[in-house]
């Protein structure tokens, strides 16, 4: 199976360390560029754009690193409630033409309810979501209908529009991909009714082959097939003692009272994926690697001091890879990886794994530069 290995833009924040300030980066556009540009040059597929009042715009971002970058696809976030479809569809038509094909489309229906509201979203779970089915239901056939130069008339609940038109139709057909996550029951329903992959936290495999198997079910009652993608983190070394002392590493200037300010912030949350993910950490009880190594090479370090995608895979070239093929033997062909640092570690990741992993992506890692032979972090940073 050829899979599409993506890497991340840490548009919140960067560092040597989880959850201080010792070893920490400022995020600005040239930092974000060298990501990018590093990501491109060293064959991943694409990069992750977070969203949320603490990032940075992933539109704008995705944009003004066009230029800078060659075959990177930018998988942006998409808000229902916070901008119109017609809009977003012209958003992705002119971002998609622009890249020349190079957009995704990650659908975030989501979210915690403080920050929404911040944004003057004020629905509820189950609003949200049908807002959400109708907002891909108008921005699908805006797109699609931009071929033939038709008008889409859309009379929902959420959402109406008369008459809307879109004059400059995306490279895409009938429009770029689009991504979606999220673990309950609403959000379950609209991946198997609305997007093209499904994509899901790092959880313990038999919870992710769960998942799959649930969502492949519900999506055959609508005559649909979805691909299935995995967002992880990663710490990979020649060695598996190296890469375990990396991971103790970047939780070493962690104290008790960071994790447990931090936990009860997470308390508060209502997505059923976040709950999730805070149980793998026993609520940030968790210390010792016992108990934070919740499945083989399968750890919940970094769920002590951050939200959203907790784990990471940790071990040797060769472990990482047998990880990852035991998501794939259960239908991932997507993964979007990150690493701390994020620029040092999307080298570590592409040198030592790329060359396991299938010919499409060992080929990418392998293509003369521009230096006049192949990328290499220590030479070339």
């Amino acid at each position: 199976m050829a899979l599409d290995i993506f890497w991340f833009i840490p548009t919140f924040g960067d560092s040597q360390y989880i959850g201080g300030k010792t070893g920490a980066r400022a995020i600005d556009f040239n930092y974000s560029k060298q990501i990018a540009v590093a990501a491109d040059n060293l064959g991943f597929d694409g990069v992750l754009i977070p969203t949320g009042r603490l990032c940075e715009d992933p539109w704008v971002v995705a944009s003004s690193l066009i230029d800078a970058t060659q075959n990177l696809k930018f998988l942006v976030a998409l808000r229902p409630g916070l901008v119109q479809p017609s809009l977003a569809a012209r958003m992705t038509a002119t971002l998609d033409r622009f890249s020349n094909g190079r957009v995704a489309i990650n659908l975030v229906a989501g979210g915690d309810q403080t920050e929404l509201e911040g944004d003057g979203l004020y629905q509820n779970p189950k609003e949200r979501y049908e807002a959400a089915s109708e907002f891909v239901d108008v921005w699908k056939d805006i797109l699609k209908a931009s071929y033939e130069k038709e008008l889409v008339n859309f009379d929902g609940k959420h959402y109406k529009t008369t008459n809307a038109k879109l004059l400059y139709p995306p490279i895409q057909r009938p429009h770029p991909p689009l991504f979606f996550g999220g673990s309950s029951n609403e959000a379950r329903e609209l991946a198997a009714q609305k997007v093209d992959l499904y994509i899901t936290w790092g959880e313990r495999p038999q919870d992710v082959k769960e998942k799959i198997e649930d969502l492949k079910k519900r999506a055959s009652k609508y005559g649909r097939t979805l691909k299935f993608g995995v967002r992880l983190h990663v710490i990979v070394r020649e060695t598996q003692e190296e890469a375990w002392e990396v991971a103790q590493k970047l939780i070493s200037k962690l104290d008790d009272e960071t994790i447990e300010q931090h936990h009860k912030v997470l308390e508060k949350r209502e997505s059923i994926g976040q709950k999730r993910m805070t149980a793998l950490t026993n609520g940030g009880k968790a210390r010792t690697r016992e108990e934070l190594e919740i499945s083989p090479n399968l750890w919940a370090g970094i769920g002590l001091a951050r939200e959203g995608c907790a784990t990471a895979l940790v071990g040797s070239p060769e472990i990482i890879v047998e990880r990852i093929n035991e998501y794939v033997d259960m239908g991932v062909d997507t993964f979007v990886f990150s690493g701390y640092p994020h620029l040092e570690e999307a080298y570590k990741f592409a040198e030592l794994v790329f060359p396991l992993l299938p010919d499409k992506v060992k080929k990418k890692l392998s293509e003369p530069t521009q230096f006049g032979g192949v990328l290499n972090y220590e030479t070339h940073r």
